[in-house]
């Protein structure tokens, strides 16, 4: 700018705070001592400035930092904090705060960077990016079925125990499909919880009937601890979304560990191989 626009902008400055910034005269200009104490103190604010421009930009570019993330308990605990110890193999300078519930939490007003959400998704602005389906499979445990049979039908299962997910869509109510034909029945049961390993763990105690991801069951069914049925029936699939505020200017931890997800848990996903054999 021109020496007299800034002789202007210091006059400015110098009657905001009252205090004489510059000694003038017809040679030259100096700092008076209130001068050089203001100057030091700016140029360190510029600079700190430009260490969190860069330290901001740093964040959509470089993973690092405190990563917030939400997700249903059974599969928190069952699967995805070993992916998330996996993945700090791969980015050590991202810490991560875990929080396992099973209600729909808000992600923007509780503070959290993302959350795994499994089901069918409500309409809302969120970015939902798919990670890997979840198949059901209803299965009980062998002395179950040696004590009340095995149904072959979905509509026999109006005659058992059924172990009810409180958080279902439709609590009292399961579905299946066969040759493009729906099975709709309303099911009963001494039991009902609102986590899937409270129900899983009934299932294996003789209770009843649950109808369950094989994320949760896959490993009990592997090793004959329970046992599937209705096996030409399919119950609706449901799917294993990463659920995040924005897309535009997403931080490297977010879209890094998004990224690590889809590739770590595989399409069909790893604890569905075996289960699907046994099924067949």
């Amino acid at each position: 700018m021109s020496p007299q626009l800034a002789s202007k902008y210091v006059a400015q400055l110098e009657e905001r705070l009252k205090v004489r910034l510059l000694n003038r005269s017809t040679r030259r200009l100096s700092l008076t001592e209130a001068g050089r104490a203001y100057h030091d103190r700016v140029r360190q604010v510029l600079a700190d400035i430009d260490d969190m421009e860069t330290a901001v930009g740093d964040l959509t570019t470089r993973a690092r930092g405190t990563l917030r993330i939400n997700a249903p308990m059974s599969f928190g605990q069952l699967h995805l904090a070993r992916a998330i110890a996996d993945y700090r193999d791969l980015q050590p300078e991202v810490e991560v705060d875990l929080t396992l519930n099973d209600r729909v939490v808000d992600i923007v007003s509780e503070g959290f960077d993302l959350a795994v959400r499994i089901g069918r998704l409500e309409e809302s602005s969120l970015v939902a990016r798919r990670l890997a389906p979840a198949r059901v499979v209803p299965c009980a445990s062998p002395e179950y079925f040696r004590r009340r049979g095995v149904p072959e039908t979905p509509e026999q299962l109006a005659d058992h125990d059924c172990l009810r997910y409180a958080y279902a869509a439709e609590f009292d109510r399961w579905r299946f499909e066969r040759n493009g034909r729906e099975h709709s029945v309303r099911i009963r049961g001494p039991f009902a919880a609102n986590n899937g390993d409270a129900l899983r763990i009934a299932a294996l105690a003789g209770q009843g009937i649950v109808l369950q991801p094989t994320f949760i069951v896959g490993d009990d069914i592997r090793n004959g601890r329970l046992q599937t049925v209705l096996d030409d029936y399919h119950a609706a699939t449901l799917n294993i979304h990463a659920v995040y505020a924005h897309r535009q200017y997403l931080s490297a931890k977010v879209r890094t560990f998004v990224d690590f997800l889809a590739d770590y848990f595989g399409s069909p996903p790893y604890w569905d191989g075996p289960v699907e054999e046994t099924a067949d």
